[in-house]
């Protein structure tokens, strides 16, 4: 099969081009205008679309000028679902794309769209199609489809798909929800008391001065955090984002993110969120992989790369090692210590049934509702908490401005 180049024109008169596969030229023709382009010249070629793409992003890369097309999670949700929704309604994997296309979107969403719809139109496969972008297709994504594709069921797969990166989504938005309160809570309580002690208390500390009153300690102490918080803050707070920087890059990698994840384990309230959110991901990504027919060491791959925490992730591919007969998982995984007990017996009374992806549904919604449960926990606890803590720091500050008031008012007799 040739490949063949072409210059047309949209049904709206804007420029197409790209390369499509056929016999002979007058069958490239008719794929062209199937896809509601008019041919303006067609030449035959020894470049694919995934070849030209290829190219292209070695060009653009070396030269800096432009980053390869990627989609953001809610782009991605809502491509998927609309592909699932158009295939699942019978249309062809060729003509859904070409109808998403059709958009006109010039967003990164409108670009892998063209190039996938191109791809598929010369022949090749979805999932392969995908790999052009795995900054937006991750492996999951791609061997689900992969699955659905070997088992002549892609709408299934893709359904799946959207489910479960709808699922996930969810649950991230809970963490993130859980974090927010006390995040605001804590930036106005901080502004509070930086505004106090650089605007506020240094204008006490000159009232006081020309009084000339003997001021307690605590008042004395307020001062020279004042005084010091006025000479050096622009200094404190640079060296503070100096170090808040060069920690954040110590914990990306390497044995600083080991050690920062397994400490996230042991913080109360928020490692039991962690590892809830951990064990319901990995129970819902490999229940997912085996009902779509992906064998259990590869299924455990992938989700070994999906998981956030390198210390749980570190687990799963330990516990991948030492699956021999490519059927039990149970009794590897608890040799770690890292999986709770729970867990472990639910999955092996999937083995024993042979219902796998069934006990993996029923961990996954065990693990799903205890992090709702956490989630409520740390809001319900942390805000009290968070509130009294600002309170009590404000209230220092109040109280120590007004002391030496009530000093200087018991003095005179008042």
């Amino acid at each position: 099969m040739a490949h063949f180049k072409y210059i047309g024109r949209s049904k709206q008169g804007e420029r197409v081009e790209g390369v499509v596969d056929s016999n002979d030229r007058m069958g490239a023709v008719r794929i062209i205008e199937s896809m509601g382009h008019i041919p303006v010249s067609v030449t035959e070629t020894t470049k694919t679309v995934n070849q030209n793409s290829k190219s292209d992003k070695r060009f653009k890369f070396d030269l800096g000028f432009q980053r390869k097309a990627r989609m953001k999670m809610q782009d991605l949700l809502l491509f998927s679902r609309e592909l699932s929704d158009l295939v699942a309604s019978g249309m062809t994997i060729g003509r859904a794309l070409h109808t998403l296309a059709a958009r006109k979107d010039e967003s990164a969403v409108g670009k892998i769209v063209t190039v996938l719809r191109d791809e598929i139109v010369q022949g090749t496969s979805l999932s392969n199609a995908l790999e052009l972008y795995p900054e937006t297709f991750s492996s999951l994504y791609i061997n689900l489809v992969r699955a659905g594709e070997a088992s002549g069921n892609l709408p299934g797969a893709l359904e799946n798909i959207c489910i479960h990166y709808e699922r996930v989504h969810e649950a991230k938005g809970k963490v993130v929800a859980a974090l927010v309160y006390p995040g605001i809570v804590l930036i106005v309580g901080g502004l509070a008391v930086i505004f106090l002690m650089a605007v506020i208390v240094p204008k006490f500390a000159v009232t006081f001065e020309e009084m000339g009153a003997e001021l307690p300690t605590p008042t004395l102490i307020l001062m020279a955090l004042s005084d010091f918080v006025t000479k050096y803050g622009l200094i404190v707070a640079a060296l503070i984002a100096g170090g808040v920087i060069a920690l954040k890059k110590w914990v990306a990698h390497g044995k600083g993110q080991e050690i920062w994840h397994r400490t996230q384990l042991k913080i109360p309230i928020m490692g039991n969120i962690i590892t809830a959110n951990a064990y319901a991901h990995f129970s819902r990504t490999f229940g997912t992989l085996l009902h779509n027919g992906v064998s259990i060491l590869p299924a455990l791959g992938i989700v070994q790369k999906t998981i956030d925490n390198v210390v749980i992730s570190r687990e799963i591919g330990k516990a991948r090692e030492r699956v021999t007969d490519g059927a039990s998982i149970s009794k590897p995984l608890a040799q770690g210590k890292i999986f709770p007990r729970l867990l472990i017996d639910m999955l092996a009374v999937g083995e024993e049934t042979g219902d796998m992806a069934g006990a993996l549904s029923h961990i996954t919604r065990r693990y799903d509702a205890e992090l709702d449960r956490m989630v409520k926990t740390c809001t319900t606890v942390l805000e009290p908490l968070l509130l009294v803590l600002v309170a009590l720091i404000v209230g220092g500050i109040a109280v120590s401005l007004l002391l030496p008031v009530l000093t200087l008012t018991d003095s005179l007799h008042i």
